[in-house]
């Protein structure tokens, strides 16, 4: 389980992580399960902890004022899942994280992180590669959302995440994507021909 974590902090930061490093980080952080469908955080409660994944998928979403879900982001293996701006400001998330699949997370306190960030510089310079990737990753998101055509974002969908087209339902990912589930099919089957 942990061996996940050390490879993906290995990777991100371009680091080694000695054997010292290595029993730090298994100490900083707690092995946690979920089974399909549990929460990990809901609407209402302050995000207290950042989950990476090392089994199993999960996805996060908000309702609108009608009631219907709201795919924000979907998370399998390797991701890192939590409500940033709820822990940050220490407010009510708005959202749900909610397990799709029977998951092994590992869990950690924003302060944890941090301490262990000063103990582990490959966990520094991590946190650093982690944040442009996502500030790059949500500007192209959010021109996809406004500028590009329900085809556009599903054939870069399918292209940089195949893997979550097998494993999520059609719904979530058409409302992952802005479209509808009729939308969603008509641009699968155009796809193909």
């Amino acid at each position: 389980m942990y061996q996940k974590l050390i490879n993906y902090i290995k990777d991100y930061s371009g680091s080694e992580i000695n054997a010292l490093e290595t029993e730090l980080i298994k100490n900083a952080f707690e092995p946690k399960k979920l089974r399909k469908r549990q929460f990990f955080l809901r609407a209402g409660d302050i995000s207290k902890h950042t989950a990476f994944i090392t089994k199993g998928a999960m996805r996060q979403y908000c309702i609108d004022d009608k009631g219907n879900e709201k795919v924000v982001q979907l998370f399998i293996e390797n991701y890192w899942a939590d409500d940033r701006g709820s822990m940050i400001a220490m407010e009510p998330s708005i959202y749900n994280i909610e397990a799709w699949e029977s998951t092994d997370v590992l869990i950690i306190t924003p302060r944890g992180i941090l301490e262990l960030a000063d103990e582990v510089p490959a966990i520094g310079r991590m946190l650093r590669v982690m944040d442009d990737r996502h500030a790059v990753a949500l500007n192209k998101r959010i021109n996809s959302m406004i500028c590009g055509t329900a085809e556009a974002r599903y054939q870069e969908f399918a292209a940089k995440h195949p893997q979550f087209i097998q494993r999520f339902p059609q719904h979530h990912i058409a409302s992952y994507l802005g479209i509808t589930k009729e939308t969603l099919s008509r641009v699968k089957r155009q796809a193909v021909r």
